[in-house]
């Protein structure tokens, strides 16, 4: 989340922007607080332990798995970007 902060803020030149931005995805993944089951399994995920779960927040994609009373946020990722072959280390 801190480099698309700061890609928004100093590429983009937009520090309000990025804060609003970091803002909105760090609530999503509050949100998850209270059923986490409630978003689709990403991709092909059969191995119950790495379960992967996807929650959009405006154009990104925070991909997370649950294990026991935890949610364990993965990685946060720009949508259009290959999220598959970004995430394929981790399953």
């Amino acid at each position: 989340m801190e480099a698309i902060y700061d890609y928004i803020a100093c590429r983009l030149a937009s520090p309000t922007t990025a804060m609003r931005q970091y803002n909105r995805i760090a609530e999503g993944i509050q949100s998850l607080a209270v059923f986490p089951e409630r978003y689709p399994l990403f991709g092909s995920s059969v191995d119950v332990e790495r379960e992967m779960r996807q929650i959009l927040v405006d154009r990104y994609s925070a991909v997370y798995t649950i294990r026991g009373d935890e949610v364990v946020v993965l990685r946060v990722l720009y949508s259009a970007s290959d999220l598959a072959s970004r995430l394929r280390d981790l399953q």
